[in-house]
């Protein structure tokens, strides 16, 4: 391609960097997405966007889908070709988007794992022998409490905590919203223990609640690697993360309340649909509870 069509790329993944302000991981798997695009250009002897129609489009998404490229990524490939092509009609450098009318295949619909009941309490309820497990502790019990996503947590400043009326502050969550969650009894009780030995590790100006060995503000891969340590420690079989801990709480709410408005605003969804997953998740559980139990809903009876 052209040295202007290279330029303007750039251009767009600065634009996407500097002002939209998107997370390191999103912009690298757009900019990504957009390279990819343009070797294929290259390959095809395109020299310009302008060159670019939709039934290139659709044999460049065709031939990702045959190198086995997954439905979630063709989805977001298709995303940032047109957030692109936007930017380039916005600013008069292309007449029309060649992405009008193109689909990605369906993604399929996963559930997320939860753990049940049983396991949390045995994951909350072990007994702390250092200063570093008493941490932990209360990031588990603020996990599970209060659906946070694990940059939420890492990102908790002690300003941000109300123990007294039980409220967290999650500034800037994703989509750069805020929202207060609300942190139940015990959670409560296991930030209070934190925070009476957290001066003995923090160093002076650090305002983080959560602290690494050294004082600073924890990083989101050691969060990770406690949870799996405790993991190990607890002899649970299947992988223990902080997201799984978010989805407990969320599909736990969900069973009990049935109120999907207010698990929305808890987890901080921009849309219901995405929370509504929880719907299914908690649907899936009845119909095994159906299978097990209702005298007639086993295959092979007799009489049936």
């Amino acid at each position: 391609m052209d040295a202007a069509a290279l330029q303007q790329l750039e251009a767009y993944l600065d634009s996407l960097r500097f002002q939209r302000r998107l997370s390191p991981h999103t912009l690298a798997a757009y900019g990504r997405d957009l390279r990819q695009l343009r070797d294929y250009c290259e390959r095809r002897g395109l020299s310009d966007w302008q060159a670019l129609k939709a039934a290139d489009l659709r044999q460049y998404l065709a031939q990702r889908h045959r190198e086995q490229l997954g439905s979630r990524s063709l989805h977001r490939a298709l995303s940032a070709q047109r957030g692109f092509f936007a930017w380039l009609i916005r600013g008069g450098e292309l007449a029309g988007d060649p992405t009008v009318g193109l689909r990605a295949p369906k993604a399929p619909r996963r559930l997320p794992k939860v753990l049940d009941v049983d396991q949390v309490v045995s994951l909350l309820e072990v007994p702390v022998d250092d200063i570093l497990e008493q941490r932990d502790l209360a990031m588990w019990e603020l996990f599970y409490s209060s659906g946070l996503r694990l940059s939420e947590l890492t990102g908790l400043d002690i300003f941000d905590v109300d123990l007294r009326d039980g409220m967290v502050l999650v500034r800037q969550g994703k989509g750069r919203k805020s929202r207060q969650v609300p942190v139940g009894a015990c959670a409560r009780k296991a930030m209070a223990a934190w925070f009476a030995v957290r001066d003995r590790l923090v160093r002076e100006g650090e305002t983080a609640v959560f602290l690494s060995r050294r004082g600073t503000r924890i990083a989101p891969r050691t969060v990770q690697a406690r949870l799996e340590r405790w993991q190990f420690r607890l002899g649970l079989s299947e992988g223990l993360h902080p997201h799984r801990l978010r989805h407990s709480f969320a599909s736990h709410l969900l069973e009990s309340s049935a109120d999907l408005r207010a698990v929305q605003e808890l987890l901080g969804h921009a849309n219901l649909s995405t929370t509504q997953v929880y719907t299914h998740l908690d649907f899936q559980h009845l119909a095994s509870v159906y299978d097990r139990a209702h005298p007639r809903a086993r295959s092979g009876r007799k009489g049936e």
